[in-house]
């Protein structure tokens, strides 16, 4: 119990220190501020127009180069301006109302085209509409007057977010920092579990997927934060503290990536008990739990966590393959104890990137790691494309966002003409509730229809609990403001949360202006389960976009990534200096690939059952191609932190058959040209000459130790993991190629 509230008041600690209340806090102090100043000043009548504005353009504020930031603020402005303008000015008639925001809705929402950012000044766009809805100008003076007033609120957003930024200039990165942390010791907590427990790999192989696509987002928008940043000012001690620990979390990824074993392999060589892995695995779980220990730090000040039991567990696996070796025997036991030493070799390296982590913590300098120069950091940005021809490419029925765009358009007349006709009271709250909750995606929809219906009602019930309790308007004016900060804290967090505490803000806010808040209950309660009920049906019924037709694209694109990649690990086993920086691009953009390929299939298993067409052979596609790029990451990894024997030309044969292979399946799914393969006997010879290495290698040491040479010295150990590493990543690649064309044959005949 005592751990239990202690671990409660830990996580309260985090939040209330963590960049989203930080955040809450200045967007509540933005809207407040022209509100209590023009009222003290008498020119209340001013403040609530800036109050929108305010409100309106914050959504683009997200984590990103002060560059982006400022335009994408700018970019709102204009925008939530013309379309409040047009909205007051149409206002009057109803036919050419309802005409306008049937465009503006669909317009708007085509602007998410352009990425996250371009998707929240669109969401700020649609929010105008709402809003423009809730005002009410009898002339054109009073129209640009508010319209005018609302760009006011944007600059002074802009204004109070640089201010906001440069007293605290780190928080963004830093909460970024401590997320990926969390994540990533998670996902090694993760990885752990599947190395002994068979009958539970598939369940924690599909967690691990969402791990991996919530990292891979994380490391783009710190590559933003960190690498553009460094560009604008410079090299700094503090800059560079950020980026060495981003580094280093990149190079724990890869290590946790590279090493998905093959555990059809593993459970041979090992039985099911799979006893002399457990010290591998509690290693894994604890090197996980020490990263979430270490993400605190960016948070709350305190201590680095003490590093003693990691010492001992590291210690242990030495143990652990001496055991094996001691209980199964030699040359019997060689397959299992090399298996063993490239997992220790794996772990140690990962507690190398952790102790690198901990040097930086405590402010040592030591930049080596980030000394990337401009040219090569502006290749690890992905940037996006603002040209017209973005947009144009979207004006299909194919394409989900013109889908999207169609489907929320037609969502918003109905439910403006729905509470048009029944006369609702704050109909516009249909509107709002079908804005907020729509997503391209049905199941995101559904889940957040389900959150916002739970999270309304129960910030109702505490709204009219306490509303019957006090009629203290005083308590009134402070739990709005409290309450408002809470709800733009929490949102991202939890929807639910955060709608009940936007429910409690609004309650409040009426509360004070209207003795009769129970109608206001009432209402907002009914509206949200009108527009609620709108968005999950029109997700459904109207030009839906089920994810099972959008895969060939991700899948190609997945497969062409991996095939690039190996390209690139093959060129780097060939010449380390010049091509380390390819084969990190390569790596980049194949890691990325694989978290939209995870992304979709997560969509895909939140569509309805009788949408999930074919959900076990996708599943298949997403896990082979996975495995490919484990096994690629595994090659790679070993070849950058190892000294390596030069490579051969049955190690270019070989890859150059696997590329092959790859293309071929995506050329398959894209429907192009045909690759040629290479010939498979080229290949069967190459790989045999490879195991006869390894063999003879093997028959040596079996000679070694005939003659009494028990102790393996350092060179013929290296040689052995690898030939042994090399040779069975190679086999297995091959392996997992073929069954990916085999896989691709099928899902092409069952989706064409």
């Amino acid at each position: 119990m005592r751990n239990k509230i202690k671990n409660h008041l830990k996580t309260i600690e985090l939040f209330l220190k963590g960049s989203g209340f930080y955040r809450g806090v200045v967007l509540t102090v933005a809207i407040v501020l022209p509100l209590a100043v023009f009222n003290l000043i008498d020119l209340f009548a001013y403040a609530p127009a800036i109050a929108l504005g305010t409100f309106l353009n914050a959504p683009s504020d997200v984590p990103g180069s002060l560059r982006r930031k400022i335009n994408g603020i700018l970019i709102s402005i204009i925008l939530t301006m013309l379309v409040t303008f047009i909205i007051l000015l149409t206002k009057p008639v109803f036919v050419i109302l309802l005409i306008a925001i049937a465009v503006l809705s669909f317009a708007v929402s085509l602007i998410s085209a352009y990425g996250f950012r371009a998707s929240l000044i669109s969401f700020s766009g649609l929010l105008a509409i709402v809003l423009g809805l809730a005002v009410s100008k009898p002339d054109f003076q009073s129209i640009i007057l508010h319209v005018g007033l609302i760009g006011v609120g944007g600059l002074w957003y802009l204004v109070v977010s640089l201010v906001s930024n440069w007293v605290f200039p780190r928080k963004d990165d830093d909460q970024l920092l401590s997320d990926t942390l969390s994540l990533t010791g998670e996902y090694l907590k993760i990885r752990a579990k599947l190395l002994t427990k068979p009958n539970k790999r598939e369940k924690y192989a599909k967690k691990a997927l969402v791990l991996q696509t919530q990292i891979s987002e994380k490391h783009e928008t710190l590559r933003e934060l960190l690498l553009e940043g460094r560009k604008r000012s410079g090299r700094s001690f503090s800059n560079e503290r950020r980026l060495l620990i981003f580094i280093s979390l990149i190079d724990i990824f890869e290590l946790a990536l590279a090493n998905t074993l093959d555990y059809t392999k593993i459970d041979t060589l090992f039985g099911l008990e799979k006893k002399h892995l457990n010290t591998f695995k509690k290693l894994n779980k604890e090197l996980g739990n020490h990263l979430i220990k270490l993400s605190e730090l960016f948070i709350k000040k305190g201590n680095l966590p003490d590093i003693e039991l990691l010492n001992k567990i590291a210690a242990d696996t030495e143990t652990a393959i001496q055991d094996y070796v001691t209980e199964v025997t030699l040359p019997k036991a060689r397959e299992g104890a090399i298996t063993m030493r490239n997992l220790q070799d794996y772990q140690k390296q990962l507690f190398q990137e952790v102790k690198v982590i901990r040097r930086v913590l405590t402010k040592v300098k030591n930049n080596a790691k980030a000394s990337l120069k401009p040219l090569e950091s502006k290749q690890f940005l992905t940037s996006q494309d603002y040209r017209l021809n973005i947009l144009v490419q979207h004006f299909s029925l194919k394409s989900p966002m013109l889908r999207h765009a169609l489907r929320l358009a037609c969502a918003i007349v109905f439910g403006f003409l729905l509470g048009s006709a029944l006369d609702l009271k704050n109909a516009y709250w249909i509107i709002l509730t079908i804005i907020v909750i729509m997503r391209p995606n049905y199941g995101l929809t559904k889940e957040r229809s389900k959150n916002r219906i739970i999270g309304t009602i129960i910030g109702a019930i505490i709204a009219t609990t306490i509303i019957v309790i006090t009629k203290n308007t005083t308590v009134y004016l402070v739990l709005a403001i409290v309450s408002l900060t809470f709800a733009f804290s929490l949102i991202q967090q939890s929807y639910k949360v955060g709608a009940a505490f936007i429910t409690l803000h609004i309650v409040f806010v009426y509360a004070l202006i209207d003795p009769d808040a129970f109608t206001v209950v009432q209402y907002r309660v009914i509206d949200t389960v009108i527009g609620a009920i709108i968005a999950v049906i029109a997700n459904y019924l109207l030009f839906p976009s089920w994810e099972y037709k959008n895969l060939d694209t991700v899948l190609a694109t997945v497969i062409t990534s991996n095939s690039n990649y190996l390209k690139a690990t093959k060129k780097l086993y060939h010449n380390k200096e010049e091509n380390t920086l390819a084969y990190k691009v390569s790596r980049k953009e194949a890691f990325l690939a694989m978290s939209n390929l995870n992304a979709a299939f997560q969509r895909l298993t939140q569509d309805p059952k009788s949408k999930q067409k074919e959900s076990a052979l996708i599943y298949e596609m997403v896990t082979l191609n996975h495995t490919i790029l484990s096994a690629i990451a595994s090659i790679g990894r070993y070849i950058l932190n190892h000294s390596t024997t030069p490579a051969s030309e049955e190690f270019d044969t070989i890859i150059e058959g696997i590329t092959g292979t790859l293309l071929h399946s995506a050329s398959q799914l894209e429907s192009t040209k045909t690759v040629l393969v290479s010939e498979e006997n080229k290949i069967y010879q190459a790989h045999k000459k490879l195991q006869k290495r390894y063999d003879n290698l093997s028959l040596k040491r079996d000679s070694d130790i005939e003659a009494g040479q028990t102790i393996i010295d350092d060179n013929t150990l290296l040689n052995l993991q690898e030939a042994h590493l090399i040779n069975n990543q190679l086999l297995w690649l091959k392996s997992l190629s073929a069954n990916l064309t085999k896989t691709t044959v099928k899902y092409k005949s069952v989706f064409s």
